[in-house]
């Protein structure tokens, strides 16, 4: 307790460098990661798993599939690989979803690329009779001919909850947070390559603004937001604005902060 108070009052004597100081100091403590949050609780994931599960929901986006598909692929990549996209598995499977080249899911290459192989599962789960209307478990062990299809049912809640998040239907509900590495950015082209090829053709990005097609919801727009914060350290971007909130990852455990000047009708990257 006597440690605590010292510091306090420390800082408090330093006046605001001492408080930016504090403040650095507990977020480095921290290190990285991200929080999911919704009405029916709270998530941990790592920096990575968030990246795929915004990959995913855009996969879903430009599919135009049911809210119900996006829970039952998060279920599945839960179960599979903790929504990692690792490059072993059991036998020859490999990836987010563990599809097996031997089985004619694609090349290991492929596999281990989240849009493709997030495509391919939703190829093979929308062959699925009356898929929306299984139980979580059943439709995934459909695609999937695990040993035991059964285990997919306990992540249910969570796929829910992430569903919530990174398919933008409450707003500000993804954040992540990590330390900013020195280097070069990488070339615009290549986020902007992966923007269309997740979201669909209708997803531009323009200098430092994704545009957003004419009659997209606000959910779609907070979903791609959610995409580009998520990818902010593998495309360089140092601050992610949308619908009157900011978001850049030193300040990331406080969230998306309220800015009056963030558009509702299009994305600004910096």
């Amino acid at each position: 307790m006597a440690i605590v108070v010292a510091v306090v009052v420390l800082v408090g004597g330093l006046g605001y460098g001492g408080y930016r100081l504090f403040s650095e100091l507990d977020r480095a403590l921290m290190g990285e990661g991200c929080t999911a949050k919704a009405p029916a609780g709270e998530i941990q994931l790592e920096v990575e798993q968030a990246a795929n599960a915004a990959t995913i929901a855009g996969v879903a986006h430009r599919e135009k599939l049911p809210r119900r598909a996006l829970v039952i692929a998060y279920a599945t990549a839960e179960q599979e690989s903790h929504i990692e996209n690792i490059p072993y598995g059991d036998r020859d499977s490999v990836g987010i979803f563990q599809q097996r080249p031997s089985q004619g899911w694609g090349t290991v290459e492929q596999l281990q690329d989240p849009v493709y192989s997030t495509t391919k599962f939703f190829a093979a789960l929308v062959k699925v009779k009356d898929y929306t209307e299984r139980d979580v478990h059943d439709a995934a062990q459909l695609v999937q001919r695990s040993f035991d299809g059964s285990l997919y049912a306990q992540h249910e809640g969570m796929a829910d909850i992430l569903t919530t998040g990174f398919a933008g239907e409450a707003p500000a509900a993804i954040t992540c947070w990590y330390r900013l590495e020195e280097g070069p950015a990488p070339e615009a082209e290549a986020s902007a390559a992966e923007l269309r090829r997740t979201f669909g053709k209708r997803f531009t990005r323009k200098g430092q603004t994704i545009e957003l097609p004419a009659k997209a919801t606000k959910a779609t727009g907070w979903s791609v937001a959610t995409w580009a914060m998520t990818h902010a350290r593998t495309y360089g971007f140092t601050e992610v604005r949308f619908d009157g909130r900011r978001w850049s990852p030193e300040e990331g455990q406080e969230g998306w902060l309220p800015d009056a000047s963030a558009p509702a009708d299009r994305i600004l990257l910096k």
